[in-house]
């Protein structure tokens, strides 16, 4: 929802208070993995993972490991906990992914959850010549204060959440020189849907899934658009469309209009 002053607001403290069941996303992964292994796969080559706020490599260890399972040279960022400020990481992660293109003579795909994505964005536009595409999960890039992690940054941090000019947010939210595939809940209790959402165009979509913001890395609807997103062949990127076979796994039409009318302030 938007304030009166037409922002992006926070998620509401409703959807925050039930973002535990994201903790059983894990078991639904489980469930899901002789399926999840029918995944379509395509050409190897390195991809990023980063983590979200405060979190480290060991908090996408679920995605780094399908993502080798299907046959990708996955990897963590190695840069330990995601704290530091805004732009601090950009210079070593831009590094890292012009590393691994001229190790592997492939573009590198990013994969960023939360804050992660907002860096993996952001560093992809450093080294664009060098990326292959960007896949974020809950990543508020269009807005990122639209969000209730303020408390957690201020612990993590004894700093208050920096502010963003709006020059700073509609470059953030400008659209990349590559493609990109941002994944978004409308029930994330900890970042604005709005605020993930990017314009979309021949490059640029927004792919809706059910769940937690917590769990966006175990659900696994969102691993199976990582794994078709992946799986295109390089220069021929098309909008994600879930086949029948995986229909269920994504919210309706008739949901999505649901859930606007029953939002919460």
């Amino acid at each position: 929802m938007s304030n009166l002053r037409g922002e992006i607001a926070p998620p509401s403290t409703f959807h925050l208070a039930i973002e535990p069941r994201g903790l059983f996303s894990v078991a639904r992964l489980i469930a899901a993995a002789p399926f999840l292994a029918t995944a379509p796969r395509g050409a190897p080559h390195a991809v990023i993972v980063l983590p979200g706020l405060g979190a480290t490599d060991r908090s996408t260890i679920a995605i780094r490991g399908y993502l080798r399972f299907l046959g990708y040279q996955a990897t963590g960022w190695n840069r330990g906990r995601n704290i530091r400020p805004a732009g601090a990481d950009l210079p070593a992660v831009a590094c890292q992914i012009r590393s691994l293109r001229e190790t592997t003579e492939m573009p590198v795909t990013l994969v960023g959850w939360s804050r992660g994505g907002i860096i993996a964005r952001e560093a992809a536009r450093l080294a664009p010549d060098a990326a292959r595409m960007v896949v974020t999960l809950g990543s508020p890039f269009a807005a990122p204060a639209a969000s209730n992690v303020g408390a957690v940054w201020r612990r993590l941090t004894g700093e208050a959440f920096p502010a963003q000019t709006q020059e700073q947010m509609r470059a953030l939210a400008a659209p990349l020189p590559i493609p990109s595939t941002s994944i978004y809940s409308r029930s994330d209790g900890v970042v604005a849907w709005r605020a993930c959402q990017q314009t979309e165009g021949p490059q640029s979509e927004n792919v809706e899934v059910r769940g937690s913001h917590i769990g966006l890395g175990f659900n696994p609807a969102t691993l199976w658009v990582i794994a078709d997103r992946l799986a295109q062949p390089l220069g021929a990127w098309a909008p994600f469309r879930p086949s029948p076979v995986v229909a269920r796994l994504f919210p309706r039409t008739e949901e999505r209009s649901g859930q606007r009318s029953g939002a919460r302030p």
